[in-house]
């Protein structure tokens, strides 16, 4: 009998610390989630500085923790069989600190941490060049590459250049992607004449959560750094997202911290995002 009712008591109070652990983490929640106000007061401060917003905006911004990333550091043997038809065959020379790979017309070189590929009369890893060049039939080139051989690289953008397009890609870890790790290509009708490439090797996460700045805080400072500019002709914002980003990056072996960033993309410079410090609430463009 005893038992039976230290049994009910015991369900009782664990009733009781569900319940109240669900009330904890809803206020937590709300705690970190723009207010429908909030949203209406923004929205309201962009239209009345000549910025409209065809994009949802982003409602919840909980702490984060920095990304650390190892310096940029390659393994040049890889990259020459990935981008040569022949990577035993290639020179390979350094002038003033730049690392110049050559082989053909096929060149690439690695220089303060950027890589950059040249090849005028198209890569050897496109399935055939086409006179028809389209976005999707560009960006399928360019998937076939990335799927090849940086399978943790996702499409981000995809930009035409006259009759060319520029189609950029950035690692994405754990569902958001890390801004300052990217390849780019330029796609003619050749097939893939170019690509720039820039990445660390992603460690995980350090350090302790840190309280991020909301999403409407960040269009604020944006509205302060574009309205002379908006008010004179008008502005649209297309698209804002949140990833890492580090600035300036080592082009040695060591490692750094990739910190979260908002990113503001407008019809009149679609390919070159504002980029708002989610910790500091500071923009760079």
């Amino acid at each position: 009998m005893e038992w039976e009712r230290a049994k009910s008591y015991l369900i009782i109070f664990f009733l009781l610390l569900n319940a109240g652990l669900g009330v904890l983490l809803f206020m937590e929640s709300r705690r970190y989630t723009v207010a429908p106000e909030q949203e209406r007061l923004i929205r309201t401060v962009l239209d009345q500085n000549g910025i409209s917003m065809y994009t949802m905006l982003m409602r919840r911004f909980p702490p984060m923790r920095p990304l650390e990333i190892r310096g940029l550091y390659y393994d040049t043997d890889a990259l020459l069989s990935i981008l040569f038809e022949n990577p035993y065959a290639v020179e390979q020379s350094t002038v003033f600190g730049q690392q110049i790979f050559q082989y053909g017309a096929s060149m690439m070189t690695i220089s303060n941490g950027f890589i950059t590929y040249e090849n005028p009369y198209g890569s050897r890893n496109r399935p055939g060049a086409t006179n028809d060049l389209t976005a999707s039939s560009a960006s399928a080139l360019t998937n076939t590459f990335v799927r090849s051989y940086f399978p943790d690289f996702r499409l981000d953008s995809n930009f035409r250049v006259g009759d060319n397009f520029r189609i950029i890609y950035r690692q994405e870890y754990r569902g958001q992607l890390i801004h300052s790790n990217f390849i780019e290509f330029l796609v003619t009708p050749l097939g893939i004449t170019m690509i720039d490439m820039q990445f660390g090797q992603v460690l995980g996460h350090t350090g302790s959560l840190e309280r991020i700045f909301s999403p409407d805080e960040a269009l604020l400072v944006f509205v302060q750094r574009v309205r002379q500019f908006s008010l004179e002709e008008p502005m649209s914002i297309e698209l804002m997202d949140l990833v890492f980003f580090k600035e300036y990056v080592s082009d040695q072996e060591e490692t750094y911290q990739a910190v979260p960033f908002y990113r503001i993309f407008t019809k009149c410079r679609a390919d070159r995002p504002f980029l708002i410090n989610a910790f500091t609430n500071t923009i760079i463009d």
